[in-house]
């Protein structure tokens, strides 16, 4: 077990988001992004587990990403102390690696988490393991770390979505327990990309996510080159009316072709750019990075289940 007396308890339910009552053979555990900002004067620099911003941050986040996984999986959500954007950014322009401030509060936070729910709730099941942006941060973490030493754990991993920030080929170098996907069924392997539009290309932007040598692999066609992967392929995008929280299915033009020099997906999607300049370009669309896949992913994780189970029969 993890050694931290300063984690939440996570026997308590009003540590999870999501604590589902289990009603199919596989569950994901899934890393929330970056909801707290952290940005007015006097705001601690991780929030505390009853933060305002962040209860109604994960909610949202929850309705246009996690939510993916639900059809085919138990979602399992627990709340974290995690850094504030804030502090996110000015950590990328000191040093140039947010991950830097994650092994402290938030890294001790999701391992006091993962050892409940693997004691407690997972009670042998195959899981797949997701995150966005600093979730996704922490997950590469717990990937290296966590899995390294519960091998146990990491045999009945499915697969890792490590969506919006980055895994490098210096990661699977350095970790040989870590395979990177290669196309849409396989199993045990890391899936991970970045959205962004033709003008941060085109601008080489930089991004706060996106790490030398980083690896995206194609939400539509599920290759790593630089196939493109018409509109016509995706099954569906999520918006959402951010005054009343409904969701819908729509087309918004989401294309997707990998880009190998910036480790990549380019779209044109029909999705506001991130108003994130200074930390992710002109046209960044990492807040959609599930959004505009969402029924692709959807399909892919109900894909890779299937083939899961096929493999252990």
């Amino acid at each position: 077990m993890t050694n931290n007396n300063l984690a939440p308890d996570y026997s308590k339910k009003s540590c999870w988001f999501k604590f589902p009552d289990i009603t199919k053979d596989i569950d994901t555990f899934y890393i929330y992004s970056t909801v707290y900002m952290g940005a007015n004067e006097g705001d601690p620099d991780y929030a505390s587990l009853d933060n305002t911003e962040m209860l109604e941050g994960v909610k949202i986040e929850h309705a246009i990403k996690s939510s993916v996984f639900e059809e085919s999986t138990n979602v399992f959500i627990p709340y974290y102390r995690q850094a504030g954007m804030k502090l996110m950014g000015e950590t990328w322009l000191n040093c140039g690696d947010v991950r830097t401030i994650l092994p402290g509060t938030p890294y001790g936070d999701i391992t006091a988490a993962l050892d409940y729910y693997f004691e407690n709730c997972n009670n042998g099941r195959p899981f797949i393991i997701a995150g966005h942006s600093q979730g996704s941060a922490i997950l590469g973490l717990v990937l290296k770390g966590y899995f390294k030493e519960h091998p146990d754990h990491y045999k009945r991993m499915v697969a890792a979505y490590a969506i919006g920030y980055s895994i490098t080929k210096d990661d699977l170098e350095a970790n040989p327990h870590m395979k990177f996907a290669n196309g849409e069924t396989d199993t045990g392997v890391i899936i991970s990309w970045h959205a962004e539009g033709p003008k941060n290309v085109e601008a080489n932007a930089p991004n706060a996510a996106m790490l030398p040598n980083g690896i995206s692999i194609n939400p539509l066609n599920w290759k790593r080159d630089e196939t493109y992967a018409p509109a016509d392929m995706n099954l569906g995008s999520i918006v959402i009316d951010y005054a009343t929280g409904k969701t819908e299915i729509c087309d918004i033009g989401g294309d997707a072709q990998v880009n190998l020099a910036r480790g990549t997906v380019v779209t044109h999607a029909r999705a506001v750019p991130n108003e994130m300049p200074d930390f992710a370009g002109p046209e960044s669309f990492h807040q959609d990075d599930y959004s505009i896949f969402y029924n692709n992913l959807k399909e892919n994780a109900a894909k890779r289940i299937a083939a899961y189970q096929s493999r252990v029969k």
